[in-house]
């Protein structure tokens, strides 16, 4: 059995019609299958989703009242909601991965799953995490989750082929957990739940378009229109790459003035921001994949520590 993939030509048009056999291979023993669909649900970026939230969480609940039940059902749906989509995305774009070198040996290019399979457990894992939030969390939480769904499946991945906006489109769904751990904790929205997003909205643009400058063979040969693929001299994702890494160091010392974190946290937030700043402008500068693999490590390295520092001194 074969697959039909339509290549495009320059213009955007359909050129030509390559068939793409179908991977041949063995059967699969129970430990290589569950670590398949493991795979699947992108464990390390859940991870990094669910400390976001659990930020949001902790940050939002009143001393004294921490309620340990709510915050542990909030984390398993939020983390059930992370990996329903994280497999629902690899579902649709199992054509694109398979044409990139750095996705090519996930569980669907390889045919480790087929696409049937991770349709069922994708759309099982999130109607699971919506029907959990809204049970067991409240709401609010389940219907943000919703607009994640939304904006991330049926928004962010279908535009990547379409326009590099597409990045800033996705940043929206890609910055509610801590959103969702703040409602979790209160039931309801307020100022400082806006600035834990605003914060995670801007860390995405130096951290994703580093991605997208160390992998632009990769994506422009899977006709993912990024900004590197577009612009390739690289002026632009530079200056998005520096204005956006400059936005988040006002931005994250928000929290102090609201009251949420205090003078240790101010402190070490211009720190790290003035550090991210220097990784983003030493990218900025270079253009080289390795600079680009450094801001990549500095931002994975930033976020997590600016929200275990915001908790410790809220």
């Amino acid at each position: 059995m074969k697959t039909v993939v339509i290549e495009l030509d320059q213009a955007g048009g359909p050129a030509t019609a390559v068939a793409e056999p179908e991977v041949a291979v063995e059967p699969l023993s129970f430990h290589e299958r569950a670590a398949a669909y493991a795979e699947l649900t992108k464990p390390r970026i859940t991870f990094l989703i669910v400390l976001t939230a659990a930020a949001g969480f902790c940050l939002a609940a009143p001393a004294g009242a921490f309620n340990y039940l709510t915050f542990i059902n909030g984390m398993i749906g939020i983390a059930l909601l992370s990996s329903g989509i994280a497999t629902l995305n690899q579902y649709m774009e199992r054509h694109l991965d398979a044409r990139m070198r750095r996705t090519a040996t996930r569980p669907l290019p390889t045919g480790k799953l087929s696409p049937a399979q991770a349709l069922l457990f994708g759309a099982g894992l999130t109607l699971m995490a919506e029907a959990y939030l809204a049970l067991l969390v409240n709401p609010l939480t389940a219907g943000l989750g919703l607009t994640v769904i939304g904006g991330y499946l049926f928004l962010y991945t279908p535009l990547k082929t379409r326009t590099s906006l597409s990045t800033a489109i996705g940043a929206f769904p890609g910055a509610m957990p801590p959103l969702m751990g703040w409602t979790a904790a209160t039931g309801e929205i307020t100022l400082g739940a806006w600035a834990l997003f605003a914060i995670l909205f801007l860390w995405q643009f130096p951290h994703f378009l580093a991605i997208a400058w160390m992998y632009k063979e990769d994506y422009a040969r899977a006709g993912i229109v990024m900004l590197p693929v577009v612009e390739p001299e690289g002026r632009l994702t530079a200056q998005q790459i520096v204005v956006n890494t400059l936005m988040l160091l006002p931005v994250s010392l928000i929290p102090t003035a609201l009251g949420i974190s205090g003078t240790i946290y101010l402190v070490g937030a211009i720190i790290l921001g003035l550090l991210f700043l220097y990784s983003s402008i030493a990218c900025a500068i270079s253009k080289t994949r390795q600079q680009a693999r450094r801001l990549l490590l500095a931002s994975v390295v930033y976020l997590p520590l600016l929200f275990v520092l915001m908790v410790l001194n809220r």
